[in-house]
């Protein structure tokens, strides 16, 4: 059932006058059948939904290329910019050359710098880039 203003209850329109003419089990008919068309908008939205996020799934899977990393590959690390630098925003954004150690399959690496000092904790492969000679 439709939401029904004031003014509409003083002054009849026609949505109210076909409502008050209608028997009780007519009423409790109609009643039922809008509670029926609610369930089924409700399904068509969820369904409009899940096309939606398979659709926005599937332009995102064309473009995200999977970056992996051997051991033994070259790779710039992201600077952590929290870190103060006297240059400002001219700082470089990466450090490095880094040697790759170990990569694992959920995107994790463990660095080594030149000299084959490895870092203590996985760093995500996200955060890195490769160094191109």
């Amino acid at each position: 059932m439709e939401a029904v203003l004031p003014v509409e209850v003083e002054i009849p329109s026609l949505r109210i006058l076909s409502q008050t003419q209608l028997e009780e089990a007519e009423w409790a008919q109609a009643r039922y059948e809008q509670l029926n068309f609610i369930d089924e908008k409700r399904l068509a939205a969820l369904c409009h939904g899940q096309l939606y996020q398979r659709r926005i799934e599937r332009a995102y899977n064309k473009k995200a290329r999977p970056r992996t990393f051997q051991p033994g590959d070259l790779v710039l690390k992201k600077r952590n910019m929290a870190l103060s630098d006297p240059r400002g925003k001219f700082a470089p954004s990466y450090e490095g050359p880094y040697v790759v150690k170990k990569a694992f399959s959920g995107g994790a690496i463990i660095l080594a710098d030149m000299d084959g000092e490895e870092f203590r904790s996985p760093i995500n492969s996200d955060s890195v880039i490769k160094y191109h000679v």
